[in-house]
């Protein structure tokens, strides 16, 4: 049982109990005021609530981590395009997985929670690859990723996407649609394939600004296969820039000697209805500044 003090007054119950439990991880903290354990004077309460000189808080036990574990994983918050009680829009940078997995030990899901451990519930709405960079979904509620993923299986809501393709293309408005299979390679690499008879997918695709020998397009996904813009556009013979799975690796090295060190690919655009209220959501988020530097050199070159 600790009396607050006069200096102690008015801060929030969850930062007086993270610098009086100095070494105790934020989630252990919040979850034991969620289950009731931390009372102020012998009342449960929210992490909001302010201490006020003179109250009595029972502080229960709280286990520090165990030193062998596995480190946890680094609180980060990402830039916010969009951010209500139901849905969170954030900007991905290039680089970052969306979940842990596949040797990666964690993503901005897991960096999202550990950066608010008072939220309740935060899932991916639908996926970026690590090396795709701009708008994601997070819902906030499973009303809302309910919600969604019936919008997104319905094809309902636009999503656009920049690439910078190598070679010249030609229409200024072009549909592709070629299926995708799915396959793996023998080092276990989940990889996909353009295949006549693989699953329906659908991507429109128009022409933004040509530099010589590369194009920058606009890739309107009207399906959601994995890697669809990726493989739709290396198999119609204009793979992305920085593709290291369907590009030339002669291209990315050329690039990497420019200081362009990832893939062109930017998922910029995305009008959506709002899951619970049904507004319409116009969402937008720029080139990253290493994009938008690759495009002046090419305008210059």
């Amino acid at each position: 049982m600790v009396e607050v003090d006069a200096e102690q007054a008015g801060q929030r119950i969850d930062n007086f109990l993270l610098r009086l439990c100095k070494g105790v991880p934020k989630s252990h903290i919040y979850r034991a005021i969620r289950g009731g354990e931390v009372r102020v004077n012998k009342g449960r309460i929210q992490a909001e609530y302010r201490v006020q000189a003179g109250d009595i808080v029972r502080v229960p036990p709280l286990r520090l981590p165990d030193p062998g574990a596995p480190k946890p994983v680094p609180a980060s918050e990402f830039p916010v395009v969009f951010e209500d009680d139901a849905l969170l829009v954030i900007d991905k940078p290039a680089g970052v997985a969306v979940h842990g997995g596949s040797g990666v030990s964690f993503g901005v899901i897991e960096q999202l929670r550990a950066a608010r451990p008072e939220a309740r519930f935060l899932e991916l709405v639908h996926r970026l690859d690590r090396e795709t960079s701009g708008l994601l979904m997070v819902a906030k509620k499973r009303s809302a990723l309910l919600a969604l993923h019936a919008m997104l299986r319905e094809g309902k809501g636009n999503k656009h996407y920049y690439a910078l393709v190598e070679g010249d293309w030609v229409n200024d408005r072009q549909h592709i649609k070629l299926g995708l299979t799915k396959w793996t390679t023998q080092s276990g690499e989940r990889r996909v394939r353009v295949d006549p008879d693989g699953q329906f997918a659908h991507t429109i695709v128009s022409l933004r600004q040509r530099f010589g020998g590369y194009s920058l397009v606009d890739a309107e996904l009207r399906t959601g296969r994995t890697h669809q813009i990726r493989v739709h556009l290396a198999g119609s013979g204009f793979p992305i820039v920085g593709d290291d799975k369907y590009g030339p690796d002669e291209t990315r090295a050329r690039f990497a000697r420019m200081g362009f060190n990832r893939m062109f690919l930017h998922a910029h655009q995305l009008t959506i209805a709002h899951p619970l209220t049904g507004e319409t959501l116009r969402l937008t988020a720029e080139l990253p500044a290493a994009c938008q530097k690759l495009l002046q050199q090419l305008e210059t070159a």
